[in-house]
């Protein structure tokens, strides 16, 4: 599985960036869950798990894993349809199979499982100019994992899946007329689907992130605490769990969605830019990956696991300061989430998996 020899170029800086913000992510859930407790240690048995399925990821070839894609994805799309049958229900949604001692989310994996597919079938080195086939293969490919999901309904997992579509498609030579062409469409098409498609809490968190004194006491509560949470941090922050908003749970479901919130009440501005700059850091050195690596299967692979990752950081950073729509993403690597942390960590062993090969025949 793994040869010796690849071991000196493991990208150990990388993977003590990740550690940090994991670090980060724990400090801060002990903090807002109030001590060592079961929130506390399930996250500390997902990034132990995490560390495994990144080691893992990392050892097995990525052109190997790639041969093997259309197998990951037909397992990971039939998980999703199991999920809708016997998925367990929570907050009105069902998106978890419950597997005893775990709960696992399908939806996590889906997008390095995605990643992997779109990888193979557009970076063949034989395959030559991109066409409009490849782009209908590609999308369809996309649609079917997203649809399920937003069936469950998560529109917010879903979403994260159209990143990895648009920038590996866009890696692979989709002209940028298409691109423009999808934005326009989205633009004319917004009103419809707000209208017909989305459901009436997603109509109602658009409206109120809009105005959310029309609703202070409900629909709006959240996105006004966040806001009175980051602003309450100042410059030093108020100190490690000496937060109020935090602490006192005036934040809902601060130790998931609005982790970053926290981390902005208690570490103020110095612990937002600190947190920041890791995230940077970590998509910069992904970055680097995709440019060293020794053929185009790899360098999709990096930016297919890498765009849905950063878009889910820039979203909930985003929206954890009131700048927008609330919607169930967690922060990657720092929120609470055993599927997620588990799941974020096995795609950065693909990026690890990438970068050591650089220089393998």
């Amino acid at each position: 599985m793994f040869e010796r020899r690849l071991s000196h170029h493991v990208d150990w800086v990388l993977i003590g960036a990740v550690l940090a913000i994991c670090a980060v992510g724990l400090a801060m859930i002990f903090s807002t869950t109030g001590g060592a407790g079961k929130v506390y240690w399930t996250q500390v048995y997902a990034l132990g798990l995490g560390l495994i399925g990144m080691a893992v990821a990392a050892s097995i070839d990525y052109r190997s894993l790639a041969d093997k894609s259309h197998w990951l994805y037909l397992a990971i799309v039939v998980l999703l349809v199991a999920v809708l049958f016997f998925g367990a229900v929570r907050g009105g949604s069902r998106r978890w199979l419950e597997l005893g001692f775990f709960n696992l989310q399908p939806s996590e994996f889906a997008k390095a499982t995605l990643a992997l597919m779109l990888a193979k079938m557009l970076g063949e080195e034989r395959r030559s100019a991109l066409t409009n086939n490849d782009l209908f293969i590609a999308a369809a490919l996309t649609a079917v994992p997203f649809l399920i999901i937003a069936r469950q309904p998560d529109l917010g997992t879903a979403v994260t899946l159209l990143p990895i579509l648009f920038v590996v498609a866009y890696a692979a030579g989709m002209p940028m007329k298409y691109i423009y062409a999808g934005l326009v469409v989205a633009v004319l098409a917004a009103p419809v689907a707000y209208k017909f498609g989305l459901q009436d809490y997603q109509r109602e968190r658009i409206s109120t992130f809009l105005d959310p004194a029309q609703d202070p006491k409900g629909a709006g509560y959240q996105q006004i605490q966040a806001r009175i949470t980051v602003g309450s941090g100042g410059v030093t922050g108020k100190g490690f769990m000496e937060g109020t908003q935090g602490q006192l749970r005036f934040l809902p479901v601060a130790h998931n969605d609005f982790i970053f919130s926290v981390l902005a009440e208690e570490q103020g501005l110095v612990g937002v830019l600190a947190a920041l700059g890791l995230y940077l850091f970590v998509i910069l050195r992904a970055l680097d990956a995709a440019r060293l690596a020794k053929d185009r299967l790899g360098a999709y692979l990096v930016l297919g696991v890498l765009s849905s990752f950063t878009f889910q950081v820039l979203y909930n950073i985003t929206m954890s300061a009131g700048l927008a729509p609330v919607k169930g993403l967690t922060l990657p690597l720092m929120s609470y989430g055993g599927s997620s942390m588990i799941a974020t960590l096995v795609g950065f062993g693909l990026i690890l998996n990438v970068r050591m090969r650089r220089f393998s025949n």
